[in-house]
């Protein structure tokens, strides 16, 4: 049996001994109810030599100097366990040899047995939570400061920090932060506007006041940050809570909704700054979870435009059902990059392959088709910049309708089983290039899900259903309004707002893609999902907003210039034309469009001469083709 003779060991070792000693003593004070007599603690100081050695003896044959403190577990008791029980026995048949216990009481064994289990299992776990609370303390001068810190309810190295929110989320908050010192927090209380929890404790903590309390409590307590656990409050509440915070000059921060979060935990990492966003009061999203899971676990998911906003959201969203691999389909490296870096970072068990490639390019969609056989594609491929596709108009036609033709036709013929297009509510009654091209995108979907359907050859796997889904504007998107105003406010104006009265829905980027993915599993083929916006946004009022959330006054000391609409924007987007009807489905946030189909009998020919079109560049006669294709398209 090899030990290690290191310095712990020694300290180790000697603890042992002291504990030994006291409680052999102790079972001798107890027996004799504190009043050991002369002849036996003479007989006390005989025996305990052999107790001693014994017992050291037995722990040495259970490893209990082997272990590492910091990890004791349940099995590190039951060892204490066995070598105490043995340690014990051996003593008895010991001191039965040696004297036959004569002036020794027998009782006094037991009472020694219990007393050692307290001692040396105590001592090992205390050992545990004084390494789980201080770990990051090297030295022993450290060390003692830190075992003095318990006595004291404010910890001077730490920040401290309120959480606004006494319900679930912030108690898991509250349990990281007394859990890991390292992260350089201690909870100085909750403020939680349930009359029944103030005054009440968690971990110890308490419940302290209301939440309209926030300044009076942040100065008390002298705590420099709140951290709102509230994840389901409505835009009333959290635009009341961050006016509090603001007006107590404290630093705030918020704990994401569950749909925000890729392992579905709440930690102190995925803490962050409060945003536009959380001020929408967006409900959460309520999901069929059995339904997703069973078309997307242990099968094979396509990605167009991974790297892209919704596209790497769907990802994210995708790999928490556990397909058998993610093809993350994207033509630009660097979005490509850091979204395959992710993945690979946060689900190790799946298989993530990122394909640099172009949706343009048939040749190259029909490799990765051959290459990885998926089962189910999902279609979020676009160029979507509308004054940029007013200039550019051949772009919008060679990605948005040449490309979604390729992605249709090969997931044709290789047999998928769903095919999902990510459409926007641009496509409807469009003014835009953009939305024209991508009106003919939802076109081109439905034509090949009743081709699919009247087909009569015989096809080796089953046949693959089409599905659309439309949806506004999503805040956080790349090319979004928000970041170009807080890039504006950061400059010190001004923030220029294209017209007084536009207005826009908006929707959180998890939350668009969860229903997309309800919808997938929803969809049986041909329809055209709508996704619930909610109420929609004035620009003007988002704006004036985000230059109050940056503690300034708009027209003070932001000034707004209103610039007039761009080419192809009007002032208000729509989720459908007159002549789609809207059928509620069982999810209260999908509706489905019964649509009525536009031209597309001639829409394979009308695409051909669309492609001629494009080689010439002639602005004009794409436009014209266009309004031929989608007889509601408008420009302006």
């Amino acid at each position: 049996m090899k030990i290690r003779l290191s310095r712990n060991f020694f300290i180790v070792f000697l603890a042992d001994i002291g504990l030994l000693s006291c409680s052999f003593y102790l079972s001798y004070m107890i027996r004799f109810d504190f009043q050991i007599p002369e002849w036996a603690f003479e007989n006390f100081i005989e025996i305990l030599p052999y107790v001693l050695i014994v017992k050291v003896l037995c722990f040495l044959f259970f490893d209990l100097y082997k272990g590492m403190w910091r990890y004791t577990s349940l099995n590190d008791l039951v060892n204490v366990t066995k070598a105490s029980t043995i340690g014990v026995f051996c003593t008895i048949v010991l001191v039965l040899y040696l004297n036959r216990f004569e002036g020794t009481p027998r009782s006094v064994f037991i009472i020694d047995w219990c007393l050692t289990l307290i001692f040396i299992g105590g001592l090992r776990f205390a050992a545990r939570l004084l390494f789980d609370q201080f770990s990051d303390k090297k030295s022993l001068k450290s060390f003692t400061k830190a075992i003095l810190q318990i006595f004291h309810k404010k910890h001077r190295e730490s920040t401290g920090v309120i959480i606004v929110g006494a319900g679930n989320c912030g108690e898991k908050i509250c349990r990281e932060i007394r859990d890991n010192p390292i992260i350089g927090y201690h909870v100085s209380g909750f403020l939680d506007d349930d009359t029944a929890k103030i005054g009440r404790k968690i971990h110890g903590i308490s419940v302290l006041d209301s939440i309209d309390e926030i300044e009076y409590y942040t100065d008390v307590t002298d705590a420099k940050e709140v951290i709102i656990a509230i994840p389901s409050a409505s835009a009333r509440n959290m635009r009341h809570i961050v006016d509090l915070c603001t007006h107590a000059d404290v630093k705030f921060r918020i704990v994401p909704g569950m749909g925000e979060l890729i392992n579905g935990r709440v930690t102190v990492n995925s803490i962050r700054d409060v945003e536009y966003r959380d001020l929408l009061g967006r409900k959460p999203v309520n999901l069929d979870q059995e339904k997703i899971g069973g078309y997307l676990r242990k099968k094979r998911v396509l990605v167009t435009g991974a790297g892209g906003s919704i596209g790497s959201g769907l990802c994210r969203q995708i790999c928490r059902y556990s397909p058998e691999k993610i093809i993350l389909l994207e033509r630009a490296e660097s979005p490509l990059y850091e979204i395959d870096l992710q993945l690979k970072k946060d689900f190790r068990h799946i298989e993530i392959i990122p394909v640099l490639a172009d949706i343009q390019n048939e040749d190259e969609v029909e490799t990765i088709f051959n290459d990885f056989h998926p089962d189910i594609v999902f279609h979020a491929a676009a160029y979507k910049h509308v004054p940029m596709l007013e200039e550019h108009p051949w772009k919008a036609v060679e990605n948005n309708i040449t490309g979604t033709l390729n992605m249709v036709e090969i997931t044709d013929r290789y047999g998928c089983e769903k095919f999902v297009l990510v459409s926007t509510d641009k496509a409807v009654n469009p003014t835009n290039i953009m939305g024209a091209s991508k009106r003919i995108a939802e076109l081109i979907v439905q034509k090949k899900n009743l081709d699919a359907r009247s087909e009569t050859r015989l096809k080796i796997r089953s046949k693959t259903n089409f599905i659309t889904v439309r949806f506004g504007n999503v805040i956080g998107s790349v090319g979004s309004v928000i970041p170009l105003f807080k890039k504006q406010i950061k400059e010190g104006g001004p923030v220029t707002v294209t017209h007084q009265d536009m207005i826009r829905y908006f929707m959180l980027i998890p939350e668009a893609c969860q229903l997309i993915l309800q919808s997938g599993a929803m969809g049986k083929g041909g329809e055209i999902f709508i996704l619930e916006m909610g109420k929609p946004v004035k620009i003007d009022d988002m704006a004036k907003d985000l230059i109050r959330f940056s503690g300034l006054e708009p027209g003070v000391d932001i000034k707004i210039v209103y610039t007039g609409l761009r080419p192809g924007e009007k002032l208000y987007e729509e989720l459908m034309t007159a002549n789609e009807g809207v059928v509620p489905t069982k999810h209260d946030k999908i509706m489905v469009l019964n649509t009525r189909q536009c031209n597309i009998d001639k829409l394979s020919e009308n695409i051909e001469v669309l492609k001629k079109l494009v080689k010439s560049r002639d602005r004009k006669l794409i436009v014209d083709q266009l309004t031929k294709m989608v007889p509601e398209y408008t420009p302006v």
